[in-house]
């Protein structure tokens, strides 16, 4: 195993409340530290943490495609693991989540040899369904980014909740725009109105990401979406629009099943 090392470890959402002591200790101990997180304010707090604490948010350009930007940030953790320094990616939420940087990172280090690993931190879907009061085992949830949504063919059940994460840059095939328009949204109501009456009331949802900010909840009917405030960190919350039909000749099945087990001599 080579000298190197890199762990990628999440911060959680909100300043201070989600970090977990493990995913703390190897920011402290780390040689360097990369962090993607969601504001100066946290990237000051981790910075207090470490020595050497550089920033990747510069890597993000409006009009550059974020697909370039993603391997310029693994590219440079990388240079730091090929080094021979125990290198930290601290990134916000969970590293796992709507993160491709992570896991590249982590593929691409233990392909040269090295050490590298993941450890998970609180994301914002955590955190929806603690704010939003939903369990996702009651009826089911479909979590989907908002554009691949749109780009491949679903079949969606409106029985369950369906959350479209990173609305905001809903139909964006370029990687490179931080926000799309109403005219994009529309493509998207037309999407949805495949499934759901255009009166059916949805959620935006963003989360806290300090202590003395408010989260966002505002509910709206899928036609209000277009001139709806979006950007990057907007989530979309559909809820059920109909009820879970029983699988009854399932069910019959199961009860034959139950049955002749008891007609068993025992």
């Amino acid at each position: 195993m080579q000298s190197g090392s890199l762990v990628c470890v999440g911060t959680g959402m909100t300043l201070g409340a989600h970090i977990s002591p493990l995913s703390r200790s190897y920011i402290e101990q780390a040689d360097v530290v990369f962090v993607l997180v969601a504001d100066g304010i946290t990237e000051k707090w981790i910075e207090q943490m470490n020595a050497d604490v550089r920033s990747l948010q510069p890597y993000y350009l409006e009009g550059k495609s974020r697909m370039i930007t993603y391997r310029e940030m693994v590219a440079a953790m990388l240079a730091e693991v090929k080094a021979g320094k125990k290198v930290v990616g601290a990134f916000y939420g969970h590293p796992g989540v709507f993160a491709w940087v992570p896991h590249n990172a982590i593929k691409q280090a233990r392909e040269l040899g090295y050490n590298a690993h993941m450890e998970p931190g609180i994301s914002a879907e955590d955190c929806l369904y603690a704010d939003l009061g939903i369990d996702p085992g009651s009826s089911g949830c479909q979590h989907y980014e908002t554009s691949q949504f749109m780009f491949y063919k679903r079949n969606i059940d409106t029985a369950a909740y369906l959350v479209l994460w990173q609305v905001g840059i809903a139909g964006d095939r370029s990687l490179a725009k931080f926000t799309t328009d109403s005219e994009y949204r529309k493509v998207l109501i037309k999407l949805l109105a495949e499934y759901y009456p255009l009166d059916h009331e949805v959620i935006l949802y963003e989360v806290a990401t300090l202590p003395i900010q408010p989260k966002r909840i505002d509910y709206l009917p899928i036609n209000a979406l277009p001139d709806a405030s979006m950007d990057l960190k907007t989530t979309l919350i559909i809820p059920p629009s109909s009820k879970a039909e029983l699988n009854q000749a399932l069910i019959a099945e199961l009860e034959l099943l139950v049955k002749s087990r008891e007609a068993e001599p025992s």
